[in-house]
């Protein structure tokens, strides 16, 4: 007569044999990830004092790190960490705790999607992603509403993230190194911009889109396939356009203010120069001889002029210092000396072994005023 379970006592022990064995698979799966956990407390030389030091500076750069260490989550008070150059796939949830962060560089890991974690430190200013292997942003992107500077060089976008739009404050994007061949017509939506790095794509013409972004002061196209660029005079506040190694053999007609780099660029300025300096001696000698110089046909005396002179002298030098900073955004590397753009200091020197980044915190305040 069988039970009222309907198994018999063979029955019985196959289940307590599959019960003992589902067991054994649980504690195999405990024991493996108190193995992992132990193995990445078991830190390179040096981090545990960098850890412990209380400073707001966290630099975990070329460690050969493959996760974050868990205790980083627990660091309340970094404001700035910097892991680049590690084996990173990704982060752990808990570093949306550290509220505080205002940079974060993740340059050089193997990222293929944004960490959402990271999307939920809103008072992140900057975020450097480059070099991973990113091909889109996740709409979560737009918690950053206190973003001023983006960089996403050296990654695989083939379309313009348009994630980016909902990013009030970004006045700093580096997108260049990718495979974007166009840009979309609403990129003038974006009027924060004042730095955008578009060099080491593959456009083939110019895009006729940026001459809507009258905010622009620094353009950058180097690297690129485009063979005619129009007139950017219609850009008011650009005072840097580079476009070195593009198949064109004069640069574009640009404003009296606009310093540019590429073929012919040199002999460009220098002429561009050179007239100013006639136009200036051609003044003086006019002066020393007691000819009274029209201007637009007004006649204009002698001492009228001068005082004139007087305050070219100090709109010429109010220019001159202008110039000097106005190349000083979010990233505060970018700066123009002789013919060549530059990197000052070794910050972004993606080809050096380690990045030392230095940021001042002044320079938030010079972009905001």
């Amino acid at each position: 007569m069988g039970n009222s379970s309907g198994k018999g006592e063979g029955d019985e022990e196959e289940d307590e044999e599959e019960e003992e064995k589902d067991g054994e698979e649980v504690e195999i799966v405990r024991k493996k990830k108190k193995k992992e956990e132990e193995v990445e407390e078991e830190l390179p030389l040096g981090v545990d004092e960098l850890l412990e030091s209380g400073d707001p500076v966290l630099d975990l750069s070329y460690r050969k790190f493959k996760r974050l260490p868990a205790r980083v989550c627990g660091l309340t008070h970094v404001e700035k960490l910097y892991v680049c150059g590690n084996g990173l796939r990704g982060l752990p949830d808990g570093i949306a705790r550290l509220q505080g962060l205002r940079i974060l560089a993740l340059d050089f890991n193997k990222m293929e999607d944004v960490p959402l974690a990271v999307c939920q430190l809103a008072n992140l200013s900057r975020l450097y992603l480059g070099s991973n292997r990113l091909m889109t942003l996740p709409p979560e992107l737009k918690n950053l509403r206190s973003l001023r500077c983006l960089w996403l060089e050296s990654n695989y976008f083939q379309w313009f993230p348009k994630e980016l739009y909902e990013l009030p404050n970004l006045k700093s994007l580096q997108i260049g190194d990718n495979r974007l061949k166009t840009l979309p017509p609403d990129l003038c939506r974006m009027d924060s911009l004042r730095g955008l790095w578009l060099y080491g794509n593959r456009f083939q013409t110019f895009p006729k889109v940026l001459l809507n972004m009258e905010g622009l002061e620094i353009l950058d196209l180097d690297r690129n396939k485009i063979s005619e660029f129009p007139s950017l005079k219609r850009l008011p506040s650009l005072r840097l356009f580079s476009y070195d190694h593009n198949p064109v053999k004069e640069p574009p007609k640009v404003g009296e203010e606009v310093t540019v780099v590429g073929e012919g660029a040199a002999e460009f300025l220098e002429e561009r120069e050179a007239r100013k300096d006639r136009r200036r001696q051609e003044e003086e000698e006019a002066a020393l001889v007691g000819e009274e110089p029209i201007i637009h046909g007004i006649l204009k005396n002698s001492s009228k002029r001068a005082a004139d002179d007087e305050d070219e002298e100090e709109a010429g030098s109010a220019v001159l210092e202008y110039d000097e900073e106005a190349f000083e955004y979010e990233t505060e590397e970018l700066i123009y000396e002789g013919e060549r753009l530059e990197y000052e200091g070794e910050e972004l020197e993606y080809d050096r072994a380690y990045i030392d980044y230095e940021y001042e915190e002044d320079m938030d305040t010079k972009m905001e005023a």
